[in-house]
């Protein structure tokens, strides 16, 4: 491999934001781009300066002259995609989730082990600013002992197309199972769910479960933490639900607790166990982590505003994460250390979302998460 990684991207809606990103970091080179749509392509291309494009991802992986590639085609090219990639003997990310069965999982994780490249879920919330915020103080022993973890996602898909009407909630539960396993983690020993108990509420419209013959509205699951006496609840909806868009994450420990905002331009909550009623909880403003990163991508947390890049820092979103994400994709191809999450563990934080849809449809019995 060339001193710096040699990346593609593959995917160019949400896919794009990252571009700047790379082209900016000291490590990579942001060297192809890879859509179906050749007009689409070029516009994107030309924008960016970017000469090698290509409309045939299999005619990309040929390309010696790329190293790794980032993923962000549709959630049912994801396994596929990233398994032809480590076939191909290069580096992958890929956006979330790994892939929607538990064979796709088995297949990504011996892909990954034959052919010794890296593979990393970009998972976004466990480089946003509350995660790193919450972690911080975890691993300072500032909360103590943690007590029981919390994770909702929600947002309406309403209008979204292709093969989002009438997807089963916890096939796409990975932004609020990750931060529950992550903060047990260390980048050494990650945290890893042991077994998953589900519960479908309410129905969506019958032409939206005629699709995956998913009727359920929420889906809400427990699942315990392997070699832990700690459990998680995580909530996740997608249709027919009112609720603006959430993210979030709550941890309940034994001397400082937090919770995530419950509606957006808010500030997250600590409460402090000791002290008088009303003064156990107050709002914090979270820090912005852009100091742990190369100085050239610090801006692209959103907390430094740059002209040339603006709308894509407004488009971001996802707590500053983006810029971490890459970067240590970036480090753990050139071997700085271990992509989190790796593989494996890419693969339990999917798994626990494909087990509680299974758990869902046969009425709250315990599934067992496969080890990987």
């Amino acid at each position: 491999m060339a001193k710096k990684v040699r990346v593609a991207i593959v995917g160019l809606g949400f896919g794009a934001e990252f571009i700047p990103i790379y082209q900016d970091h000291p490590e990579a080179e942001m060297v192809a781009i890879c859509r179906r749509n050749q007009a689409e392509l070029d516009r994107c291309g030309d924008k960016f300066g970017i000469k090698k494009r290509f409309t045939s991802y299999e005619d990309l992986l040929r390309d010696p002259d790329i190293d790794a590639v980032h993923i962000n085609s549709p959630i049912p090219d994801h396994a596929p995609q990233s398994l032809a990639a480590l076939k191909a003997g290069k580096h992958v990310a890929c956006t979330v989730p790994m892939g929607t069965t538990l064979d796709e999982l088995n297949q990504l994780c011996k892909a990954q082990r034959k052919a010794k490249k890296t593979y990393m879920m970009m998972e976004t919330v466990v480089y946003s600013r509350e995660y790193l915020f919450v972690k911080e103080l975890y691993d300072r022993g500032v909360m103590g002992r943690i007590q029981f973890l919390r994770g909702s996602h929600q947002q309406d898909m309403d209008g979204w197309p292709e093969y989002w009407p009438g997807l089963p909630p916890m096939w796409y539960a990975t932004h609020c199972v990750s931060p529950c396993l992550a903060i047990l983690s260390s980048l050494d020993k990650p945290a890893l769910a042991e077994h998953v108990v589900c519960h479908g509420s309410g129905r969506i419209r019958d032409d939206l479960v005629a699709k995956y013959n998913s009727p359920f509205a929420i889906e809400s699951a427990t699942f315990a933490v392997r070699g832990s006496d700690v459990c998680a609840e995580v909530t996740r909806s997608l249709f027919d639900t009112a609720r603006q868009y959430r993210e979030s994450f709550d941890v309940m420990a034994s001397r400082v607790s937090f919770e995530w905002q419950h509606v957006e331009n808010e500030q997250p909550v600590l409460h402090t166990k000791g002290l008088p009623e009303g003064d156990i909880p107050r709002r914090i403003k979270v820090p912005d982590y852009a100091g742990r990163l190369p100085e050239p991508i610090r801006k692209y947390t959103g907390a430094i505003h740059d002209a040339t890049h603006l709308s894509f820092l407004q488009g971001a979103g996802h707590g500053g994460s983006h810029p971490h994400l890459a970067h240590n994709f970036l480090m753990a191809c050139l071997g700085s250390q271990t992509a989190f999450p790796d593989a494996p563990t890419s693969a339990n934080w999917t798994a626990v979302g494909i087990c509680a849809h299974e758990s869902a449809l046969k009425k709250g019995d315990k599934v067992k998460i496969p080890e990987f």
